[in-house]
């Protein structure tokens, strides 16, 4: 029985299966989600236009017929006559025909001008070209701001919508570098603890495997992997440490065989494999002295605030990639583990990001709520550091499980969306 929605009281309503596995099917492996993936939990693309509208709140009717788009209006976009082309319209679907008459490539918003929320956005408007931007606008002011590059914003003139301001589409003030700074140097800090943490557990590890105890260096290991694994989210900072400490490696099946192969992975694969402690002190070694060089050098790093809604995004997108498929045990059977503690990370970084996502993202009380359940049904699988190995899952936990990280990646793509650092001005 999965915990209810604690915002609506009433369970969680189960996930679209197609939606979300046509989702992972556009994740590029390890990479940041291509548009077309976004676009399964952002309101919607503008096919080759490069449009998108910030997070939506759903609530519409699936089978509702779509209201009949009015346009294309066309709309200037110039330093001196921004929005110029537009100065009327009816509540409902629109479509603008951005024309950049300038010399110089251009990012076009449709904003709210009183709070400067924004309804569409087209990046890249390059010169002599016209692209088209789609909302739907309820009751309301709204102007066009230009921002040409390497020149200021314009804001065009502001039109007014009569009827109900319910009606129109989704919209966010925007997030800017300026806004994200705080959230990296908070993380940054965090990370910095958890490197002495890592430090610390692979220790032990190292210890067990020199004084040729395997059964505690069994113990040990799954420990020191998941304090690495709750980092997921400064990855991209790590540089050559990330494959050093935590790479991929071969698939399971060519393990035995594979040259380079080192790291948490290597050693996981000795200790599940009979391998003698004698031979597994190289690998742990390695594996000791990268993770010390980790903890030294990071008091230097510096992580990009630009990508940390991304990356909130991205840990439980690699989550069922790669724990739920399998493809990185390598003997220990403990994928369910590490799936819950990549949500340890996702959840970490979110209470970071929540002061922007409070008012931006009006679905974030469904994300919390599909956490929890994703918690409670990772938790099903574990008991006194003992974790169900997948390949002993029954098929319904396993489309359980399956479903319930799907449903979550769906909800956090709108999360890298907001918070994808925009121009003001």
């Amino acid at each position: 029985m999965h915990d209810p929605d604690p915002g609506s009281g009433q369970e969680p309503a189960e996930p679209d299966e197609g939606s979300a596995a046509a989702a992972r099917k556009a994740w590029p492996p390890g990479g940041r989600p291509t548009t077309a993936a976004l676009a399964l939990a952002v309101a919607f693309v503008a096919a080759g236009a490069g449009v998108y509208a910030l997070a939506s709140s759903g609530g519409g009717s699936s089978d509702a017929k779509p209201l009949a788009a009015k346009g294309p209006t066309t709309v200037e976009v110039s330093p001196g006559a921004c929005g110029k082309g537009w100065s009327s319209a009816a509540p409902g679907p629109q479509v603008f025909a951005l024309s950049n008459t300038s010399s110089s490539a251009a990012e076009v918003d449709l904003t709210d001008p009183a709070t400067g929320a924004v309804y569409g956005e087209v990046e890249g408007l390059a010169p002599g070209t016209t692209r088209e931007m789609r909302v739907v606008l309820g009751g309301g002011s709204y102007a066009f701001k230009c921002l040409p590059d390497d020149a200021d914003a314009v804001t065009g003139p502001t039109v007014k919508i009569a009827g109900a301001s319910t009606g129109s589409g989704p919209a966010a003030v925007p997030v800017t570098q300026h806004d994200l700074i705080p959230v990296a140097i908070s993380y940054q800090q965090w990370i910095a603890a958890k490197t002495v943490e890592l430090t610390d557990r692979t220790d032990e590890l190292k210890r067990a495997i020199d004084d040729g105890d395997l059964a505690s260096a069994r113990d040990a290991w799954l420990p020191a992997h998941l304090v690495y694994e709750r980092m997921g989210a400064a990855y991209d900072a790590f540089g050559d440490a990330d494959a050093a400490i935590n790479g991929a490696g071969p698939a399971p099946s060519e393990a035995a065989s594979a040259k380079d192969f080192e790291g948490f992975h290597r050693v996981e694969y000795g200790l599940w494999h009979g391998e003698s402690a004698a031979s597994l002190r190289g690998p742990a070694d390695r594996l000791s002295q990268a993770v010390h060089a980790l903890r030294d050098s990071w008091p230097q790093e510096r992580l990009d605030p630009a990508q940390l809604g991304l990356r909130a995004h991205e840990i439980l997108e690699a989550t069922a990639q790669s724990e739920l498929t399998g493809r990185t045990d390598y003997g220990s059977g403990t994928n369910l583990a590490t799936a819950r503690a990549n949500l340890d990370g996702t959840r970490e970084l979110l209470t970071l990001l929540r002061p922007l996502l409070t008012s931006r993202y009006p679905d974030l009380p469904r994300l919390d709520a599909w956490l929890d359940r994703t918690q409670h049904t990772l938790d099903g699988f574990g008991a006194g550091g003992h974790w169900t190995p997948l390949d002993r899952l029954g098929r319904q936990d396993r489309q359980r499980v399956n479903s319930d990280v799907g449903q979550a990646v769906e909800l956090l793509a709108p999360v890298a969306t907001i918070c994808d650092a925009r121009r003001t001005a």
